[in-house]
């Protein structure tokens, strides 16, 4: 696998991608080192270099440091690849209830691939002010999601549209969860945002 066809073929064309990727032989650690750690590099360097060393102003007050790039870029690291752990977990448990395969490394393929528009669009990060076209990426991602269930998880089209939205329900408040425990955690050891 080419992590750069794979991320412009999950992007321009998923519907025939997700048929490329469901029998593809591969394992967590490999996908995990050799594509998701990668591209979510991406958004942290990105957020380091704006919000570290660009910074922004706002009400007329200059707000960056490298310290706080520096946070910024370990929680995006984090938070992305914790997330998609978690979030590959939700699906994978929720899966029966929906008539849909469990099989966690299907689960994690669906998810990681489903991260990549936000990835990538995570270079926006380098002006700060340009970062929303992250989030907005990221609604591509939950369509990329959404249409690769029947193929990743093997889900009823009558079953499909509940699963999501259901599994992102459940998504939304582990990430919330996820979050505080990230931030208590840097707050605990005195590093302040």
């Amino acid at each position: 696998m080419n992590l750069i066809n794979r991320a412009k073929s999950i992007l321009l064309s998923p519907k025939t991608e997700w048929a490329v990727i469901e029998p593809e032989q591969t394992d967590v650690k490999t996908l995990t080192l050799n594509y998701l750690l990668p591209l979510a590099l991406i958004p942290a360097i990105a957020g380091f270099i704006g919000f570290g060393l660009i910074g922004q102003n706002v009400l007329g007050m200059h707000i960056g440091s490298a310290g706080y790039g520096l946070r910024y870029a370990i929680v995006s690291l984090v938070s992305t690849i914790g997330g998609a752990f978690l979030t590959a977990y939700i699906i994978d448990l929720l899966a029966p209830s929906f008539g849909s395969e469990k099989n966690f490394l299907q689960s994690f393929k669906l998810v990681v691939y489903s991260y990549t528009p936000m990835m990538v669009a995570g270079v926006f990060l380098i002006i700060p002010a340009l970062g929303i076209l992250a989030t907005l990426a990221g609604l591509y991602g939950l369509y990329l999601l959404y249409i690769g269930l029947q193929p990743m998880k093997k889900t009823p089209d009558d079953k499909k549209t509940t699963y999501f939205v259901v599994s992102l329900i459940v998504v939304i408040i582990g990430s919330v969860v996820l979050s505080a425990i990230l931030s208590s955690i840097f707050i605990t050891s005195g590093i302040r945002y």
